[in-house]
C-alpha cells in the first residue's frame, strides 16, 4: 500500500555553506590595522576595530590579543559573524551569514556549530535542534518549504539515524532510520484514518550490462506492508 516511498526526495539538505576560518590574529599586536583598547604589554584589549591585512573586519572586544567577548565579523565575502568569541574563536551564541544567504543562529563552541540552532538554507528549508561539529546531530526537525514536510528525529553526523517522524499533508510515516533511509519496523498513518504497520527492507538487485559486479549492484529499501487497519489514535 505504501510500498517504495520516497521520504524528502530531491531535497539537497547535506548542502550547506561554511565561509571556512577567519584570518587569525594571535601574531601580534600589530597584524593590519587597529582602533581601540589596548593593556600595558600594548595587547589589544577591550574593545576595538581591526581591519585586517586579507580585507576582513573585526569589531568587538579583545582579551589579551584576541578576540573575547561579544563582536563582529565580516569577512570580505560578504560573510559575517555576529556573536560571542572565546580564545580568539566563536564560542557561545552567535549568528553566521553565509555568502549563499543562508543563515545559522544558535550555539558555537571550537569555531565550530555546537549545540543548539537554527539552519535556514537558500532555497527556505530549515533545520532546528542539536549539533555536533557543524553536523546536525542528536535529536531536531527538519522542514522542507517546497513541500511543507518535516522530519522530527535523531540525526548522526548530519543523517537521519534512529527514532523519527516524517510528516507530509495527507500522511505521516514514524519508525527507524539509517543513514538517511527508513529502515527496519515502522507504521504509516493516513489521514483518512487508516493506518498500516510493516517494515523497511534492503532490495539488492544486479544491473545489467554492468562489468564490475561491485557497481552492478543496485541498493533502495522496499516497504513490506502488513494488512491496512483503522487508524488508533
Amino acid at each position: 500500500y505504501a510500498d517504495n516511498k520516497k521520504h524528502g526526495s530531491n531535497v539537497s539538505y547535506d548542502n550547506m555553506s561554511d565561509a571556512g576560518s577567519e584570518e587569525p590574529e594571535e601574531q601580534g599586536p600589530n597584524l593590519g590595522t587597529y582602533e581601540g583598547e589596548r593593556n600595558e604589554a600594548g595587547e589589544r584589549h577591550g574593545k576595538g576595530v581591526a581591519l585586517l591585512p586579507n580585507g576582513d573586519k573585526y569589531d568587538g572586544h579583545y582579551s589579551k590579543g584576541r578576540r573575547h567577548g561579544q563582536g563582529t565579523y565580516r569577512f570580505k565575502s560578504g560573510a559575517r559573524y555576529i556573536g560571542e568569541y572565546a580564545d580568539n574563536k566563536k564560542h557561545g551564541h552567535g549568528t553566521f551569514y553565509y555568502p549563499d544567504g543562508s543563515v545559522y543562529e544558535g550555539d558555537w563552541s571550537n569555531d565550530s556549530r555546537n549545540g543548539t540552532g537554527t539552519y535556514t538554507y537558500t532555497n527556505g528549508d530549515k533545520y532546528e535542534g542539536e549539533w555536533s561539529n557543524n553536523m546536525r546531530h542528536g535529536h531536531g526537525a527538519y522542514t522542507y518549504a517546497e513541500t511543507g514536510a518535516k522530519y522530527a528525529g535523531m540525526w548522526t553526523n548530519g543523517r537521519k539515524d534512529g527514532i523519527g517522524e516524517f510528516v507530509f499533508s495527507n500522511y505521516s510515516y514514524k519508525g527507524s532510520f539509517a543513514s538517511d533511509q527508513p529502515h527496519g519496523p515502522g507504521r504509516y498513518t493516513f489521514n483518512i484514518g487508516c493506518a498500516q504497520n510493516g517494515d523497511y527492507v534492503l532490495d539488492r538487485k544486479m544491473a545489467e550490462n554492468v562489468e564490475d559486479e561491485e557497481a552492478a549492484v543496485q541498493t533502495t529499501v522496499k516497504w513490506r506492508g502488513l494488512q491496512v487497519t483503522p487508524a488508533v489514535p
